[in-house]
């Protein structure tokens, strides 16, 4: 009985797989499933196909999802990345990509290999660097305000003029600064815009400051003597003095300076002469994370010098060409000493002498990394070494001080470009 039904049910079978196709699959062979009686057999055998399909068609959807989720993943990152770097360039104006480049011998740059960078731009950030160009300003104006008060005791018609005429230059400069930031908080600025805006904001301020140096003289102030001071507020490659005077051929020397700055890091260069053929002739630096260097013809000493304390310190390096000897003197004591710098090379005449900034070239090619930042004064040379006993003069402010013999410390032998100030003043009154 069992067994006819099973048979009934394989000829039902195929009956529904027969019918339920036209195409001629060839030899076929039958497979008998057990069902329940009141089952449809044609149903079941259709909707057991179907879950395959079905079951067929899940698994392709599920791995499509996933092969779309890791497009997705990948888009969000692109998006991720592009967003940064749009941030980057809304906030930060740089155009200088060579700057991290490594240099040999510590901070220094190779000999030739710099780039005049005069053109470019501080890679210290727009809004920051906005600030700064405030701070200078408060300072511009205060001196201004000093003037009133001078020209209320001496009136003069010419004096009131031309006070006006400064006051005015001020706010139209405030106006600049206030108007840039506006631009960068909207975020609208762009690398040629930012060197346009600097290349006329430096303008104004060297104009400005010019005008009230002329100013000072003609009320009566007259000329500072060495009782001056050059303030560099700003990390630039554009703000710096030039000593007028070159250096002689000399077989020994005593540079000796006062400096105060608390940058960070490194103080930068506080001075550097440099040569045809050779931008490191005569180079004090301290450089990023670099302890303060000099070099003499791209050779290299380290110095002991901490001086970023944001306190005035007396600095004196003398050198001898005989067996390179050095030594090193802070706050008139001796720090340090070495032999072998550049033994037996005299430094070369007819150079350039700059304060604030290292030279890549001859009178140029200024990177605003390793500018210095601070206060510099009593900036001296002589050609021959200095005896312990001067250095402590110096550093003392006695009254037996020399002034050097090839550079003295006047304001009749400095130019000063960029924006630097230069104050009356004098840095022995501030460490007593």
């Amino acid at each position: 009985m069992l067994a006819g039904r099973a048979a009934r049910t394989c000829a039902l079978l195929a009956l529904c797989l027969l019918g339920s196709g036209a195409q001629d699959f060839g030899p076929t062979r039958f497979i008998c499933t057990s069902v329940p009686v009141d089952t449809d057999m044609c149903a079941a055998s259709v909707a057991a196909g179907g879950a395959e399909e079905l079951r067929s068609n899940v698994l392709q959807l599920r791995e499509t999802v996933l092969q779309q989720k890791e497009t997705i993943l990948s888009q969000k990152e692109t998006i991720r990345e592009l967003t940064t770097k749009l941030g980057r360039c809304e906030s930060q104006s740089t155009l200088d990509a060579s700057a991290g480049e490594a240099r040999t011998g510590g901070g220094r740059k190779q000999p030739g290999s710099g780039k005049n960078t005069m053109g470019d731009l501080s890679r210290t950030p727009a809004a920051e660097t906005l600030s700064q160009l405030g701070q200078t300003l408060q300072s511009l104006k205060t001196r201004l305000e000093n003037l009133e008060q001078y020209s209320r005791l001496n009136s003069s018609s010419q004096t009131n003029s031309l006070k006006d005429l400064l006051q005015s230059k001020i706010d139209d400069l405030e106006r600049q600064v206030l108007s840039r930031v506006n631009t960068l908080e909207e975020g609208k600025g762009g690398p040629r815009n930012d060197t346009e805006e600097r290349v006329k904001i430096e303008s104004a301020l060297t104009s400005l400051h010019q005008r009230i140096s002329e100013l000072e003289k003609g009320n009566g102030h007259g000329e500072l003597g060495d009782k001056f001071q050059l303030t560099f507020p700003l990390r630039t490659n554009y703000m710096y003095a030039k000593v007028k005077k070159s250096l002689p051929e000399m077989y020994a020397f005593t540079v000796c300076m006062w400096l105060k700055s608390s940058a960070a890091p490194g103080v930068g260069t506080p001075f550097s002469y440099a040569v045809p053929g050779q931008a490191n002739e005569l180079v004090l630096i301290e450089w990023g994370n670099n302890p303060m260097e000099i070099l003499i013809n791209d050779k290299v000493a380290k110095l002991p010098f901490v001086i970023n304390d944001g306190k005035w310190h007396h600095i004196c390096i003398t050198w001898t060409t005989r067996d390179g000897v050095w030594e090193a003197y802070q706050d008139g004591t001796q720090g340090g000493n070495g032999e072998n710098l550049a033994p037996y090379h005299p430094i070369k005449p007819q150079g350039v002498l700059v304060l604030g900034q290292e030279q890549d070239t001859l009178g140029g090619g200024f990177d605003a990394t390793q500018a210095f930042v601070g206060e510099l004064a009593h900036f001296n040379i002589w050609d021959r070494k200095l005896t312990p006993g001067e250095v402590y003069n110096l550093a003392t402010c006695s009254t037996k001080a020399l002034s050097g013999n090839v550079i003295a410390w006047s304001e009749s032998h400095i130019e000063i470009y960029g924006g630097a100030t230069k104050w009356t003043f004098e840095a022995c009154r501030q460490i007593n």
